[in-house]
């Protein structure tokens, strides 16, 4: 791993007083899991609070089932030779007064996100999970429904997917294509990817 850059932002304190300010009151803990030419890259929203705690992204429920969408064990899912894990923020931005989820802070994005894809290089497979990730990946201007459901358009190279956040089990009960459709194309092109 680049030290200088993972240092920077290992270090970084640009949101310090945004965060004092939320309901958690919390400290900046950038969770930072990337390497140079990983083989997929998971581009996602910021970590939650449990993430925050552990260190270690995507270290929760909606983990697990990132993990069962890709047909990835833990060993092979924090393998950062091989997978980056990369949100447009670093750090958990917080809850606000009534305990929802913060958006992450631009300001993250707009100081990291560039050097670090710059870093990873051409990366075979990108996975952008979320709202926030598909408006700055894929410039998508429509709801993650729709994007999602025009997964073909990217793929193979690129899977839209909604967040694998346990409050969106309506959503994937709703559009059941996204479970007989696009998962088992994207366990394929995930098998493809490692083992090439």
């Amino acid at each position: 791993m680049k030290l200088g850059l993972r240092h920077d932002i290992l270090s970084c304190e640009l949101c310090a007083d945004r965060f004092a300010q939320t309901q958690t009151a919390h400290h900046p803990r950038p969770v930072v899991w990337f390497d140079a030419a990983p083989r997929i890259l998971i581009a996602g929203q910021a970590p939650g609070l449990r993430v925050h705690e552990a260190g270690k992204p995507f270290w929760d429920r909606s983990g697990d089932r990132l993990r069962d969408w890709l047909g990835l064990d833990h060993d092979a899912f924090y393998d950062v030779a091989k997978i980056a894990i990369v949100p447009m923020a670093f750090c958990f931005p917080g809850y606000n007064a009534a305990g929802s989820d913060l958006p992450p802070p631009k300001t993250c994005a707009d100081t990291w996100h560039k050097k670090v894809v710059a870093h990873l290089g051409e990366v075979p497979l990108t996975l952008v999970i979320g709202g926030h990730a598909q408006r700055w990946h894929l410039q998508s201007r429509g709801s993650v429904t729709d994007t999602v459901a025009s997964w073909r358009d990217y793929a193979p190279r690129v899977f839209p997917l909604p967040h694998p956040s346990w409050r969106n089990t309506g959503w994937l009960k709703k559009n059941q294509w996204f479970e007989t459709d696009l998962l088992p194309a994207l366990r394929a092109q995930v098998k493809d990817v490692l083992n090439d």
